[in-house]
């Protein structure tokens, strides 16, 4: 073997380097020690979350909130008020219902005072002090009226009405008609079933 040349070999690359063995992992580093050691990485940003809702949502709702609590005390605050009316206005437009009077006690409808007392087929009808028998399928028109309809103290509308009863005969210790209501201008149902009392148990037909 030719050692003059291997050692020329050696000169021209350098000495045999040693073989690199790793170090062993020190097993008795703390987590917090591993923590620190380890690479910090850029945090991705997180999109914004879109809780709650925008300006233009909630001034949205209030609008229809306010709304709402308008209308409703439109309604509890709606009155109609009732006084005579001028001869010779037009009814045009009617609403009909079946209404029941008891015997012998008197009722309001607008501001008309209305007493009935039942006779086998008859019916003596007193408005407003004025006596009136019917027979079945007679018919009584009271006096026209003129209302106000109000709602939050406002003015909303005027109408001159008229009330047609015409008597069906006995049911009981109650009287039944069919009462027509004319108006001169129409209006909502809700205004002229503030007209008519709860004790006439009045369904449209």
């Amino acid at each position: 073997m030719d050692f003059m040349g291997n050692a020329g070999f050696y000169c021209s690359t350098g000495a045999m380097r040693a073989p690199h063995h790793p170090k062993p992992v020190n097993s008795s580093l703390s987590p917090v020690h591993l923590e620190q050691n380890m690479p910090n990485f850029p945090a991705h940003d997180k999109p914004e979350s879109k809780e709650g809702w925008s300006t233009g949502t909630k001034v949205l709702m209030g609008i229809l909130a306010l709304i709402a609590v308008i209308c409703v005390l439109a309604v509890v605050t709606l009155t109609v008020a009732v006084i005579e009316s001028d001869t010779g206005t037009s009814f045009p437009y009617s609403n009909n219902y079946r209404v029941s009077l008891p015997d012998g006690e008197p009722v309001t409808i607008g501001n008309s005072r209305i007493l009935v007392m039942t006779y086998e087929n008859e019916v003596v009808t007193e408005v407003d002090g004025v006596k009136e028998k019917l027979v079945v399928g007679q018919e009584r028109i009271i006096s026209p009226k003129h209302a106000r309809i109000t709602a939050l103290g406002i003015p909303l509308m005027d109408t001159d009405f008229q009330i047609t009863l015409k008597y069906l005969g006995t049911s009981g210790k109650n009287a039944l008609f069919d009462m027509t209501v004319r108006t001169s201008r129409q209006i909502p149902e809700m205004v002229i079933n503030k007209l008519i009392p709860p004790g006439m148990n009045a369904q449209p037909v």
